[in-house]
This record gives C-alpha cells, sequence and structure tokens, in this order.
C-alpha cells in the first residue's frame, strides 16, 4: 500500500499541542475528523483508546503507532504527528516517541489495515530515514519524506 492513497500533508501535525498518550491520539483523531477524513471522532477515539489499552502501539525506536477501526470512516487513512518533546508513549523499549502515526480504518477492512501498519513499519525500520524524519521541523516535511520513502 503506498502512503499517498492514505496520507494528506493537511493530517500531519508539527509540533502536537498533546503532552501524553490519549491527548495525541485525540489531537490527531480530532484532526482527521477537521479534515472530513472521517465522521464520528468521538466513536475512533473510543476504538483507537481501547485498542491501546490491551497492549501499548509504542513499538520502540521512537514510533508508536497507534489503531482502531470503526464504522466512521469510509477507507483506512493516517494522522501523524511529531510532538514538541519526545513523549512517553509506555513503549515497549521504555523509549520516549519522536513520531506518531495513527491508522484508522473501517471495521470491514482487514487486509488493508494490516497493508498500511505494514508499510509504515517497513519505511520506519530503516534507522537512518527515523534520524531523518525525526529531525524534520514541520509537517509538509515529516509528509514530503514519507512520501519520498513510501511512494
Amino acid at each position: 500500500m503506498k502512503l499517498s492513497e492514505i496520507l494528506s500533508v493537511e493530517c500531519v501535525q508539527a509540533p502536537l499541542s498533546a503532552t501524553d498518550k490519549q491527548a495525541a491520539i485525540n489531537e490527531l483523531v480530532d484532526l482527521l475528523a477537521a479534515n472530513d477524513k472521517i465522521k464520528q471522532p468521538e466513536a475512533l477515539k473510543d476504538a483507537v483508546w481501547s485498542r491501546e489499552q490491551t497492549r501499548t502501539t509504542g513499538i520502540g525506536h521512537g514510533l508508536a503507532i497507534p489503531h482502531g477501526k470503526c464504522d466512521c470512516i469510509n477507507k483506512p487513512t493516517l494522522a501523524i504527528g511529531r510532538p514538541s518533546t519526545p513523549m512517553d508513549f509506555e513503549s515497549m523499549d521504555s523509549q520516549p516517541v519522536e513520531l506518531i502515526v495513527l491508522l484508522a480504518s473501517p471495521i470491514a477492512s482487514t487486509r488493508e489495515h494490516i497493508d498500511a501498519l505494514a508499510s509504515v513499519s517497513r519505511i520506519m525500520n530503516n534507522p537512518t530515514f527515523r534520524d531523518v524524519i525525526y529531525k524534520a521541523t514541520d509537517a509538509k516535511e515529516i509528509y514530503n519524506l514519507l512520501i519520498e520513502q513510501g511512494g
């Protein structure tokens, strides 16, 4: 799956206003709603937060990929945020996160949801790319780097 199919520059926020995990998730969901990517943001917030409570999506190396499914969306979409300072996300490696990639998908969209998670993970698995994107200073730069790397 190409990231250009599920990400728009308007859905990238740098820096985030949020200073904790739940506020960051809420801010990214609100960003999707403000850009007409989802309806019923509260339903998506509940879905993503419920998923987060089962197991952290802070996967390590400064990255978190919170995700959820709900009927408030027609196709998979991403919102990305860079905290103003690295944020505790209860990550598997106990390190703070420097980039949060929120994925929202329709309930019936299992394959596309997994493909999107795999695409983000594959791109962010490159330590050189992580170093570059974590130093990006604005939304457009983050967006362009991701699109160049992941289509």
